[in-house]
């Protein structure tokens, strides 16, 4: 089940604890806190997709295999200003500004 976060708005209408609470996507928005009875409003925040940060994964999606399989050219600065190319097709190198 989703985890909800809420956060209580008191009486002044100033905010309060921000808590999380589990509950089944087809049950109504908590509109009380499940404790206190005091006012409460969900907090609507960024779902997390699992993966989408992964490091490991990232790493493997720009390595010079897989760029060259998806048919892209990677480029590497020599530290004079020009490009040598790496993987993939096109030139062997590029000279910015000439």
């Amino acid at each position: 089940m989703p985890v909800y976060t809420y956060q209580v708005i008191h009486d002044d209408g100033t905010e309060g604890e921000v808590f999380d609470h589990v509950q089944s996507m087809g049950e109504a928005a908590l509109t009380e806190h499940p404790e206190t009875g005091e006012e409460v409003v969900r907090v609507f925040q960024a779902p997390h997709i699992a993966g989408s940060s992964n490091e490991r994964l990232q790493k493997q999606a720009s390595s010079d295999k897989n760029l060259e399989r998806l048919g892209f050219t990677k480029y590497v600065r020599n530290g004079k200003g020009h490009y040598e190319k790496h993987v993939g097709k096109g030139p062997d190198s590029l000279h910015p500004g000439d």
